[in-house]
């Protein structure tokens, strides 16, 4: 079992080489690295040590995506099992039925799908589709992020294609820093289950909502095709990385950075804003109550043109 020193290195080393802003990972390094050597972390093990370095580096370094995790079972640290933590990931979807909570269908033909992970484009994407399928003939619908913490970025590009007509709509790009290169996503040309259009979509948030939960509650926002009911989220823009550095610690390491196509910037830091505030356990009422007032006033309107 490595001890802390050694532990604390190489979670440094795998930030200085792979986070995605170079000059903010040194400022992280450097802090670290001098409370290391003053003794900070020597009373500390285990989950303590993950919570002490974890606040140092955002200390230094604020991304909340920079990460000393503990997880209680253990897992390998075999250089075939370091693949930045897909293989995890996608263990984990399979287990929590692709990120998909609840499918219903509420008072007034209302559509609500309560969605806690965005799911890998390729796995998820028949739980996806067979979810939209579901909720294709509902009037409105309400995507319930509240409680989602994240996921794959093509999963959410998966997830927002469901709003737009066609694949001619650029969602954002993610720009990669060990490449030095942008991958650009766009709606995608095909999906399993009919695209849900003109009618309204709302997106619940809570202080919860991170990352790829927050990815799609921003996409949708930006482009003018949700309303944001809830909570402002966490502030996670940054796609990640994990490196196992013992049998329970992994480091989380950002290694790109999301460029929204409409506002050129993202969420980092300051969380997806929304546009009805209220708590978030009354989000969903909240969201239900206006998509029927809305439905009702569309009906009314197209009566007295008729």
């Amino acid at each position: 079992m490595p001890g802390n020193t050694e532990i604390i290195h190489s979670a440094l080393d795998r930030i200085m080489a792979g986070y995605v802003f170079p000059a903010r990972a040194s400022e992280a390094d450097r802090a670290v690295r001098a409370r290391l050597a003053a003794g900070a972390y020597d009373a500390l093990s285990g989950a303590a040590l993950c919570e002490a370095v974890t606040a140092h580096l955002q200390e230094a370094c604020p991304d909340r995506h920079l990460r000393l995790l503990w997880e209680d079972e253990p897992r390998s640290t075999g250089p075939g099992d370091d693949d930045g933590g897909r293989a995890a990931f996608l263990a984990l979807m399979r287990a929590e039925n692709q990120g998909i909570r609840r499918c219903e269908q509420l008072d007034g033909n209302i559509g609500y799908l309560d969605v806690r992970w965005m799911a890998d484009a390729g796995e998820g994407a028949r739980a996806i589709g067979a979810a939209m399928e579901l909720v294709a003939h509902t009037r409105a619908l309400l995507l319930d992020l509240r409680e989602c913490r994240g996921g794959s970025p093509a999963g959410a590009a998966m997830w927002c294609s469901y709003f737009f007509p066609d694949d001619e709509v650029h969602l954002n790009d993610f720009y990669e820093r060990s490449t030095d290169s942008t991958r650009q996503y766009w709606t995608l040309p095909y999906l399993p289950a009919p695209r849900y259009l003109g009618r309204p979509v709302h997106v619940l948030t809570s202080e919860t909502t991170f990352s790829g939960g927050e990815d799609v509650a921003y996409t949708l926002q930006a482009h003018g095709r949700a309303e944001v009911v809830g909570e402002t989220t966490r502030g996670g823009a940054h796609p990640t990385a994990r490196h196992p550095l013992t049998e329970h610690i992994t480091v989380t390491v950002p290694t790109a950075r999301t460029i929204n196509a409409v506002t050129g910037t993202n969420w980092e830091g300051v969380g997806v804003q929304p546009d009805r505030a209220v708590p978030a356990e009354k989000a969903l009422d909240t969201a239900h109550a206006e998509a029927k007032k809305q439905l009702t006033w569309h009906g009314e309107a197209r009566q007295q043109l008729t």
